[in-house]
């Protein structure tokens, strides 16, 4: 919680900073966004080339998207970057979002001991994995902070019907740092863990624990934006973050780079684009 503030007010410092003269203040839009994008760098790729090409600045601050999304109903954010359909529904439904419009995909990941003492290698379906996780009692890391990756990993442990708890199941405690630290967490534990693929391509040379299980539908992880409602939440710059969220939808804009984005590093995309301009074209 210190970190996502001490970010928000950063945040904030650099966009309401003046410049010299008698120039009024410039605007900026302000994104709240879930994690693992700003981790990957899709964030500021972005950020850079929206400003590049329409001279608008975007800055932004990071945070799991249940924080994210109340950074925004309290004011000082234009528009939010989350992977959570309830939280995000709710959002909406109580005024604050003006709609959610989808922007790109990956996918969760379950990852592991190479011992595998639960023996889920290869497990075609994730709550089966799960089961199996919890019918051997073996060390499972959670997020356990209401982050998108904690809800979604939650959704997939209702979908194995089981809740889970015990000595065997650890709430990471600085969870709300990211994935990025839940995830070298985990590999120093020798633990199991939900975890998306970006975050795991990113560290995975440094990690002794393993991907295990992937490609379930269930994984799928889905990626939205929402413009504030400027009508609910005073001070939103509704303009720019409309242009914002209309570029960073376009085929032949946001959406390209987010095709592209980590092909040159890694070998593959780290996300999909998604948005419903793309899949018209895609037809």
């Amino acid at each position: 919680m210190k970190r996502t503030i001490v970010i928000f007010a950063i945040m904030l410092a650099a966009a309401l900073a003046v410049s010299c003269g008698e120039k009024p203040l410039e605007r900026v839009v302000l994104l709240a966004s879930t994690i693992g994008p700003v981790e990957s760098g899709v964030v500021d790729a972005l950020e850079n080339a929206f400003e590049k090409e329409t001279g608008i600045r975007v800055r932004h601050a990071g945070a799991g998207t249940g924080a994210t999304i109340e950074m925004a109903k309290k004011g000082g954010i234009d528009i939010v970057l989350v992977h959570a359909k309830k939280l995000e529904e709710e959002f909406v439904k109580d005024g604050y979002g003006t709609g959610r419009m989808s922007l790109m995909y990956n996918d969760f990941i379950i990852v592991g001991p190479e011992s595998d003492p639960a023996k889920i290698k290869g497990t075609a379906k994730a709550a089966d994995a799960l089961r199996a996780i919890a019918a051997s009692q073996s060390k499972f890391v959670t997020r356990g902070d209401k982050s998108g990756t904690h809800i979604a990993e939650l959704a997939l442990w209702e979908k194995a019907g089981l809740k889970p708890a015990g000595d065997w199941y650890e709430t990471y405690e600085k969870g709300a740092e990211g994935n990025s630290s839940t995830l070298k967490y985990t590999d120093s534990k020798d633990a199991y863990t939900v975890i998306d693929r970006a975050t795991w391509l990113a560290l995975k040379k440094t990690l002794k624990i393993r991907l295990l299980v992937e490609k379930d539908e269930a994984l799928l992880n889905y990626i939205t934006i929402i413009p504030v409602n400027p009508d609910k939440v005073k001070g939103v710059y509704a303009e720019g973050a409309m242009k914002f969220a209309e570029w960073l939808t376009d085929p032949a804009k946001g959406q390209k780079i987010i095709q592209e984005f980590g092909k040159d590093k890694y070998g593959e995309p780290l996300f999909f684009p998604n948005s419903e301009k793309f899949k018209k074209g895609a037809k």
